[in-house]
């Protein structure tokens, strides 16, 4: 007898951006989760020539009104996900479009991966007004796990940004971002007055805190969250644990980091994923994750 699995690749809904140039969102998304087994169909909120950081003129679709008529054709046709993954949105009016495609395609066993993509280093992007946070906030709440940045999570829970963080503020921090609905809360860019530079994560099924230290380079490079994400979402999806899902993402990102800057390419290109996209294993050689 034949026995036909229901998802031979796992599929991925992907709703994000896509920039012409600058590797982020969409053009780092689906290489990385293509890369472990996944097949990615994305669902764009908005397109632009570039990315929006570093770069002056970049022009900017906003995608709102073909969304609903993009993904009623997937409803038609009948396609299942094992996974929905939003980022970076063109609009407000978009939050209430991703609630609807969860609701449509959402299942007892899909997973839900919400990235609020709207602030960093302690300020709003420039596309987004202090109203989204509201809206973002309502997203949020039908998440299984969201990845904000310290600043976004900040934002979040209406929290002053500070240069460092204790423990206590930290876990502090996790479970009020759970409490908004997510089972699964992790923060990236975490600088803590032990580390300079961590990911930390709370999971509040069976209550545990889990810390991943990274390797700290002088620079910053756009795209780096949407990768940290991709290989935490493909992680998962592959049966990893949170703690050791983290730990991938983390050494992955590291990895890029530390090729790019060996390069020294100009930063607001972002990490030249190309090269080390072969790097991207089931595990890394160290497993570095400890209880926080």
């Amino acid at each position: 007898m034949n026995i036909v699995k229901k998802s031979i690749i796992p599929r991925i809904a992907a709703i994000h951006d896509m920039s012409g140039f600058g590797r982020c969102s969409l053009s780092v998304i689906i290489p990385t989760l293509s890369s472990m087994g996944m097949q990615v169909c994305p669902l764009p909120t908005a397109v632009l020539s570039t990315h929006t950081g570093g770069f002056e003129g970049y022009t900017f679709v906003d995608l709102t009104d073909t969304m609903k008529d993009y993904y009623k054709h997937w409803k038609e046709l009948g396609i299942d996900f094992d996974c929905i993954y939003s980022g970076f949105l063109g609009s407000a009016e978009q939050i209430d479009i991703i609630m609807s495609f969860i609701d449509d395609f959402g299942k007892e066993d899909t997973l839900v991966v919400v990235d609020p993509v709207f602030a960093d280093s302690g300020r709003l992007y420039d596309t987004f007004s202090a109203d989204f946070i509201g809206h973002m906030k309502r997203l949020v709440s039908h998440a299984h796990i969201i990845t904000p940045n310290i600043t976004e999570a900040s934002f979040l829970l209406g929290c002053a940004f500070k240069d460092s963080y204790s423990r206590e503020d930290v876990k502090k921090m996790l479970k009020d971002l759970c409490s908004l609905g997510p089972k699964t809360a992790v923060i990236t860019s975490m600088v803590m007055e032990d580390a300079k530079n961590c990911v930390v994560a709370y999971d509040k099924e069976d209550e545990r805190f889990w810390r991943v230290m990274c390797d700290y380079i002088p620079a910053e490079y756009p795209g780096t969250g949407d990768i940290f994400t991709s290989v935490l979402t493909g992680a998962l999806l592959e049966g990893d644990s949170l703690p050791v899902a983290i730990d991938r993402a983390v050494n992955f990102v590291s990895i890029a980091i530390r090729t790019t800057f060996g390069y020294n390419t100009p930063v607001r290109e972002g990490v030249v994923l190309e090269k080390v996209l072969h790097t991207l294993s089931k595990t890394p050689e160290r497993i570095k994750y400890e209880l926080l």
